[in-house]
């Protein structure tokens, strides 16, 4: 597949999970109205609770007044950017539409955060008294592109997905 190809899909990847994340978040908001009315029970294992995470991933830091949401925008959009070159370089689908998945969930939390002031957080899985982190889609895609990172490297773990800065390959594809 040609580079532009595996490009495209990343890019359209990162543009799917910010999509969906933010009309999840918008539903949740603005036509269900969680904050207002509390939690839905959708399964027995399965809510929708409406969070404010002001933390970081998972609601870490959400009690730190360390941490401003400056400095949070700030390193998650140092995140994007090196991402985006990491998509720029892939020479792998996976690993394009993995790094946009990551990428779009990483743009859908910080436009909560710079919207809002914080991201919304809903979904709550749950079973057995134990109770996971609440999470949004964003989250999920995060977690997912992630995953699909580690099969990648796993499965593969003898090629490297990224010519190093300055190496030249020959058209045997061997280092010079």
């Amino acid at each position: 597949m040609k580079v532009a190809c595996r490009r495209w899909l990343g890019v359209g990847a990162a543009l799917v999970v910010l999509a969906a994340d933010q009309v999840s978040k918008w539903w949740v908001l603005e036509i269900l109205g969680l904050g207002q009315h509390g939690p839905l029970v959708l399964l027995p294992v399965l809510d929708l609770r409406m969070v404010e995470n002001r933390g970081i991933t998972f609601g870490l830091l959400n009690g730190s007044a360390n941490i401003g949401p400056a400095v949070i925008v700030l390193v998650a959009i140092a995140v994007v950017i090196g991402l985006g070159v990491w998509l720029w370089r892939t020479e792998r689908i996976l690993v394009a539409v993995a790094v946009g998945a990551i990428g779009g969930g990483a743009i859908g939390n910080v436009a909560d955060r710079l919207r809002l002031g914080f991201v919304v957080d809903f979904i709550q899985v749950h079973a057995f008294g134990w109770s996971w982190y609440v999470f949004n889609l964003a989250d999920a895609a995060i977690v997912c592109g992630v995953a699909a990172l580690l099969v990648d490297g796993l499965l593969d773990g003898r090629r490297s997905d990224v010519r190093p800065v300055g190496a030249w390959h020959g058209p045997e594809g061997k280092e010079r």
